[in-house]
């Protein structure tokens, strides 16, 4: 069995050393792997700590292709992940764990579409009689057959009753649950290009598949589109001469990442206990505060209060900074450690304590 694999999303240090990981591991499972193009691989590896992996990551989910989440923290949304930083060995081990997915797969596929069934060899196809001629067999538009002309005459042939078959019921197609815009965007969704208009708020185009979007350089007046739970109706599908005329006067592709990044600042979700900022986030120039928030937090975990404290801000500010942040994948939850184990009882009793001298 041979797989593909690819890379997409990271910088040029980091692909050189899942290169050079790849190498090492294909060895050492016996070279079943070809590293090929990221738009022709079977399964794509992508870094989601870095600020082109979450928009990556959305294109190709869009696409229903199967990813690997390079990342030092536990993502979900990933079908695979690989710890980061990486090393030969725990890919060799991911790698070992695909290919016992894959056939799983593929039975699965054969299943939901079954091969059209052949006939069996040994056994002589039934042959097609071939269309009698039209004097003998004439078929007219009323369904009565023509019969030959003959010395006796022919007893009359009753019309068929035309046998109406039913339709075959609609498939009923499950819409979408409403939600927010960023439940919307995480889920790469909507796979078409789109506009999203509010009565309060500038239009948006979105190309979800692509990573980005057309619309206003300042986030804030967007605040409305995050506001209310939306439908799949609230997205308007463009065709390509209205997406064309339309990005054209609204401006250059900004990247998606931007929109996930106020959708989380506005998310309201609460963030208890500490944070760390695994690298200098993106800050935006309408929030001047966050660039000292971002400044503490890089110093090492703190939770909310501790930050806001630090950064001579209001604690709400802070919250909404790390939603923000989490959202675009540069700031991560840290986890207490585990309470030791406790000590073994000492022996009791007679012996124990013969023992214990």
């Amino acid at each position: 069995m041979a797989l593909t694999l690819g890379m997409t999303g990271m910088e040029r240090h980091t692909e050189a050393e899942v290169t050079a990981a790849f190498k090492a591991a294909n060895v050492e499972i016996g070279g079943r792997w070809t590293l090929v193009d990221s738009e022709h691989a079977d399964y794509v590896i992508i870094d989601m700590d870095s600020l082109y992996g979450p928009m990556s990551w959305l294109r190709l989910h869009g696409l229903g292709r199967k990813v690997i989440g390079l990342t030092s923290t536990d993502r979900q949304q990933t079908d695979y992940r690989l710890p980061h930083p990486i090393s030969a060995s725990d890919l060799a081990v991911l790698l070992s764990e695909i290919e016992t997915d894959a056939p799983l797969l593929a039975d699965a596929a054969a299943a939901k579409h079954p091969p059209t069934a052949s006939t069996p060899a040994g056994i002589a196809p039934v042959e097609t009689p071939a269309e009698p001629p039209a004097a003998i067999a004439g078929i007219e538009a009323t369904g009565i057959i023509e019969a030959p002309a003959t010395a006796t005459a022919p007893e009359p042939v009753a019309e068929p009753q035309a046998t109406v078959t039913p339709a075959p019921p609609a498939a009923s197609v499950q819409p979408q649950a409403k939600q927010p815009l960023l439940g919307w965007l995480t889920g790469g969704r909507p796979t078409l290009r789109v506009r999203l208009q509010h009565a309060e708020a500038p239009a948006l185009l979105l190309d979800v598949p692509r990573g980005h979007w057309h619309g206003p350089a300042a986030l804030k007046p967007l605040a409305p589109h995050f506001a209310t739970p939306l439908e799949e109706t609230d997205f308007v599908a463009l065709d390509d001469a209205a997406w064309a005329e339309e990005s054209a006067r609204l401006g250059p592709p900004q990247p998606l990442a931007r929109l996930l990044w106020l959708g989380g600042l506005l998310s309201g979700a609460p963030a208890d206990g500490p944070y760390l900022l695994t690298k200098w986030p993106q800050t935006e120039r309408e929030y001047p505060r966050h660039f000292r928030i971002a400044t503490v937090m890089m110093k090492g975990p703190a939770d909310a209060d501790a930050i806001a404290t630090a950064a001579g801000v209001a604690r709400a500010e802070v919250v909404d900074f790390i939603n923000a942040n989490l959202a675009t994948g540069y700031a991560e939850p840290v986890w207490p450690e585990p309470p030791p184990e406790p000590a073994a009882a000492k022996p009791t009793g007679l012996f124990g304590r013969l023992r214990g001298h």
